[in-house]
């Protein structure tokens, strides 16, 4: 445990629930959101990539950082519903080639997707290229395999690393090991199916400095073991955990620069796609001069994987 970092109550379950405010209604016969973006493949191409947010019960890891409860049910949803959910965002949207079905917690969670909801998804995704679902590592087993037996398209699962460091790992309350990451994304690779990784700038009870070095460090884990793909996510505030912790001076949210800094490392290592996740990053412009552009920068690299010079203006040094 991090006691040289941290040496409040322990966080579990108990002290995270007591932290929360009130989840949003969610309508369990239609996903919460859909988007469709732009994204470089494993292919080297750049295509449109469908996001289908399901509406679903909530993820029984509740990890220190997660705000997902926030668009969740408290109860499992009838048999039919995450499917016909997804038949209906496919009717919303143009047709793609690639479709993430994110739930707020692990897709091989029975109580979130119902697995008999999983031969008329399979028939729903038949035309498309490539399916992500997310999943907690622990629950990577044949589970896996059997819904990717189902797929015509190509099975890849995101797993959240989040971080490397041993003195906060266990205190994300994540309940998992490296070597439980590891197991998951070997047994993946093992059966042909990509992994990608989500790895967190600067959590708590980090500085900055660390919070930079730590992510670089989970993105040389990560590739190192074989992830085709990582997304560096800035840590939010906002899901009441996550705002105590901000009024107790354990955590502060990373700087623009640091996400920068991250993604221009992981890039150089041209081990496998690194991308910096974009939603909601003008909460972290210190400069609204040149956020945008900034922002703009990072997108092109998502995009192209080539790192371009930093953008200048009259702030720099201010994050």
């Amino acid at each position: 445990m991090p006691s040289s970092r941290y040496s409040d109550p322990p966080i579990d379950d108990s002290w995270i629930l007591n932290q929360r405010g009130q989840r949003n209604a969610v309508d369990p016969l239609r996903p919460y959101a859909c988007t469709v973006q732009p994204e470089r493949t494993t292919d080297g191409l750049v295509e449109d990539v469908a996001a289908i947010f399901i509406s679903n019960k909530e993820c029984p890891f509740r990890c220190l950082m997660c705000d997902l409860w926030q668009n969740t049910t408290t109860v499992r949803v009838p048999d039919g519903a995450v499917a016909g959910q997804i038949e209906w965002a496919l009717g919303q949207m143009p047709a793609v080639k690639h479709v993430k079905l994110y739930n707020a917690g692990s897709f091989f969670d029975s109580q979130a997707i119902p697995r008999s909801d999983w031969p008329r998804i399979a028939e729903l995704l038949r035309e498309v290229d490539t399916v992500i679902v997310e999943s907690h590592p622990n629950l990577i087993d044949e589970r896996c395999l059997e819904f990717s037996e189902m797929l015509h398209p190509k099975l890849q699962v995101a797993l959240g690393l989040e971080t490397v460091d041993p003195e906060v790992l266990p205190w994300l309350n994540k309940r998992m090991t490296l070597d439980d990451f590891e197991r998951a994304t070997r047994f993946l690779m093992q059966h042909d199916i990509n992994t990608r990784a989500f790895v967190l700038l600067r959590t708590p009870f980090q500085s900055e400095r660390q919070g930079v070095e730590w992510a670089q460090r989970s993105l040389d884990y990560a590739l190192g073991i074989g992830v085709e793909c990582c997304v560096v996510i800035p840590t939010r505030a906002g899901n009441g955990a996550m705002d105590v912790l901000y009024e107790n001076g354990h955590f502060e949210p990373p700087t623009l620069s640091s996400l920068e800094e991250v993604l221009d490392y992981g890039v150089s290592l041209g081990s496998g796609r690194v991308f910096a996740d974009l939603w909601d990053i003008e909460r972290f412009y210190s400069c609204t001069q040149c956020g945008p552009s900034r922002r703009e920068r990072l997108h092109e690299i998502n995009l192209t994987q080539h790192i371009s010079p930093r953008v200048q203006c009259d702030c720099a040094g201010r994050g």
